[in-house]
Parts: C-alpha cells; structure tokens; sequence
C-alpha cells in the first residue's frame, strides 16, 4: 500500500473465482451497475462472508470477498462501511484519496479501522444517525440500541409491549427504517413479550411499528423485515410470502409489487430500482406461504441478488448463486463506487493497509 498521496496503492490479492461458487448473473447486470454509478456489497452470515460486487475496467462483473462470522446487517455512506458481525459491530474505511486506484483497477479499498465489541445481540439491521451514532436492532434485547463506551450496548427504543430487557428475542424485532437520519420504523414478527414467544405462532402476524408514537402502522405480515421509506411511501419485504410491498402511509393499504423467488431479507432503492436478496428456504418452509408460491409458479427457491423495475414489478437482473451460498442476509448500495475491493482483517493484506498524512514525513516530531 502506498503510504502517501500522489503514489499508486498495489496490493496482494488472492485471485477469486466466481466460478467455485456457481455464479450465474443476468446479461445486463454489469451495464445496470455501470450505468447507475454504483456498486454491491452483501452478506451472508450462514457463511460467514461479506461479498462486494463491482465492474472491473474490462467491463465485466468482478467478486471479492472477505470472512466475517455471522455477517449480517450492513449500511454505507460516504467510503465508511458498517457491518454488524457474530460479536462486533465493525466500521471498514475506503484507505484510497480521491482519483486514486489500487492495482490500476479498484477505485475503493475498504479496510476494517474499527472494531467495537458488544457480545451476542444478535445485531440485524443497523443505519447512522443524523448525529453519526451506530443505531442496530438489537433483537436478542427486543430493542434499538447504540455503541456504548463503557458497556455492551445503550437502548436508545424498545416496542411498548415489552416490558423488560432480556436475551430472550421476544418479538423477533428485526428491520430498522431511517428517515432523514431519524429511526422511523421497524419490523418484528409479532407482538409477543414472552421468550422467544413469536416462533411457534402463525406467520402473520408480524407488525411495522412507527417509533415515536410506538403505534402499529401496518398488521398481519407474513415475517416483515428491511422497512424502508420511498418515494412518499411505506416499503417492507413480506419474507414468508415472498413479496415485495408498498404501504400507503396514510390509507394503510398494502400492494404487493413483486414476487422474489426466495425468502427476502435487505432492500435499498435507487432511482426507480429496489435491489433486495433472497435465500433458498430452511427445513419446514412448507408452513410458509412462500411455499406454496413456489409451488404455484413452478419456480425453484433461489439465493441471489435482485433487481426490481418498480414500474413494472419485474426482475430485470441478477446475481445468482448455485452452489457454495445458500443464504444471504443484508445488502448495501456503494453510490459513486465502480469496482470496489475489500481487505479482510486477518488476511495478510492488512498489514500493510497503512496510510498516513503525507505532510507528517517532513515534520520534525522532536520539537
């Protein structure tokens, strides 16, 4: 890595092949990513693994990916990266200055300067506030919470029928939505205040909580995660039917917009696009609606990542994986980025991921 600016940063890659994983990507997946200045990152945390997805400068699609045990919520701004992981929550960096490429090619190197640990919350989605704090669902505790100095996490919101903090993920609190950096809604899978009180009841019964009233604005989902707010209107992924969903914020009225061949966990949005993935079903799926979907359509269950034209509710292109992944988890929009690379925290190449003021050199440190 080149220590100062103005140097070309190279670095030591093992080669990655797509190929091992059986990955299968739409024709127009590459141009899409082109043409709307944007990049991927996901993750699987069955696998333990965040993937970032760009185009290389040959103009096809190119894969790295990095280990982190049970990747799982993951939110981007501004070349920071935050990923909540089995027992950390951590924040990568892009090491590169503007105009700068690694190896001629990466346009974005995402090193982990940070790692803060909290313990097993079972941390789904997180976002940064307007005041830059790391706001996660903390769904073992059945609340929102907040990195905390001195301990484990800070509640920051709870749902007003949990009556106390306990591991004992009692409504399945999941989906976290923000709305001009302001927690504005969020998914649980039911309203239950007993340990682990929502798994052995129907499966839709899931709410979408408005967090400064804590009033229920949309009822009776079939597994709600990823809220998200768009274009005037309430969003959520209808996990055990398959859909994609919009809210109507003031009537209430809920229209499904678009089958997924999966079990739906992520969603982001650009211009006129819902990016979203899905995972191949677990053992006993057959009680889920989504099944019986399949079975109705003659589709088969994937693990991929989607785009939806909102106009027309199509998936017009994919990343798909056939073997090696069967799961994926959370999945994060890198705006401005092209082909982006990560470096793993216990690769050999983060050891020399080291970049400083290049006006340091010349100071003399003794006076």
């Amino acid at each position: 890595m080149a220590p100062a600016s103005g140097e070309t940063p190279t670095m030591a890659l093992d080669a990655y092949d797509p190929s091992a994983m059986r990955i299968r990507h739409s024709p127009g997946m590459a141009e899409w990513l082109r043409s709307q200045g944007i990049s991927l990152a996901y993750t699987s945390y069955a696998s333990g693994r965040l993937i970032v997805a760009g185009v290389e400068p040959g103009g096809r699609l190119f894969f790295n990916e990095q280990n982190y045990t049970r990747a799982m919520g993951l939110h981007y701004s501004q070349g920071e990266l935050h990923l909540a992981s089995l027992y950390q929550i951590w924040r990568l960096t892009d090491m590169l200055q503007p105009g700068e490429f690694a190896n001629g090619a990466y346009d974005c190197v995402l090193v982990p300067r940070q790692a803060h640990t909290t313990g097993y919350l079972d941390v789904h989605e997180l976002a940064l506030d307007g005041g830059g704090r790391t706001i996660f669902v903390n769904s073992r505790y059945s609340c929102l919470a907040t990195i905390d100095a001195e301990f484990s996490f800070q509640p920051v919101w709870k749902p007003p029928f949990i009556t106390e903090l306990a591991p004992e993920d009692r409504c399945h609190l999941n989906g976290l939505a923000m709305v001009e950096g302001v927690p504005r809604y969020v998914t649980a899978f039911n309203t239950t205040n007993t340990k682990i009180g929502w798994r052995d009841l129907p499966h839709n019964e899931g709410v979408v909580l408005e967090i400064e009233s804590g009033e229920i604005v949309a009822r009776s989902l079939s597994l709600p995660h990823s809220p998200r707010v768009y274009e005037g209107a309430l969003w959520v992924l209808e996990s055990g039917r398959g859909y994609l969903v919009r809210i109507d914020l003031r009537s209430g009225e809920k229209t499904d917009v678009a089958f997924c061949p999966g079990f739906l966990r992520g969603l982001k949005f650009h211009d006129g696009y819902a990016v979203v993935v899905v995972s191949k079903l677990r053992e006993r799926s057959e009680r889920l609606p989504l099944h019986d979907e399949l079975m109705r359509s003659g589709a088969e269950p994937w693990c991929a990542v989607l785009v939806i034209d909102l106009k027309s509710g199509l998936i017009s292109n994919f990343i798909r994986y056939e073997a090696g992944i069967t799961e994926l988890f959370d999945i994060a929009l890198l705006e401005g980025i092209r082909n982006p690379v990560t470096v793993g925290p216990s690769t050999e190449e983060v050891l020399t991921a080291i970049r400083f003021n290049p006006e340091f050199a010349s100071v003399d440190l003794e006076q």
